[in-house]
């Protein structure tokens, strides 16, 4: 159920986005919420840490199951996604932000590289 205006307006941004922008709002979010998950840690606030570094691995997953294995590039990012899962998986269970932080940065890498291959191949409006 939405509540606020604002989840309303993010709710709209979500079902009407293109794909490539789709795309990216979820690393936004992943990276979001790996960066809550840090700082839960370094706070010592490890139900925050768990709630955010939680929502991160559902959006991996959201990302692997986007995947079209049409593209051989498809079997490489679902091992960097596994990868990234078992390094959120790490962070949240032994409260240390070191596995985090890797994923925060191959996370960041990969938005970066989606948004150069949207602009590429001209979906660049569409970001």
């Amino acid at each position: 159920m939405i509540y606020s205006p604002y989840q309303k307006y993010q709710q709209t941004q979500a079902q009407t986005a293109s794909k490539p922008k789709l795309l990216i709002m979820l690393y936004d979010g992943a990276i979001r919420f790996v960066k809550a998950g840090i700082d839960g840690i370094a706070e010592r606030n490890y139900e925050s840490a768990n709630n955010n570094l939680c929502k991160a691995q559902a959006i991996v997953h959201e990302l692997t199951s986007s995947l079209n294995f049409d593209y051989p590039i498809a079997s490489e990012l679902a091992r960097i996604y596994e990868y990234m899962l078992h390094l959120l998986i790490e962070a949240n269970v032994k409260k240390n932000a070191a596995p985090a932080e890797e994923v925060l940065e191959h996370l960041s890498e990969l938005r970066e590289a989606w948004i150069e291959a949207g602009k590429v191949s001209g979906m660049a409006g569409n970001m």
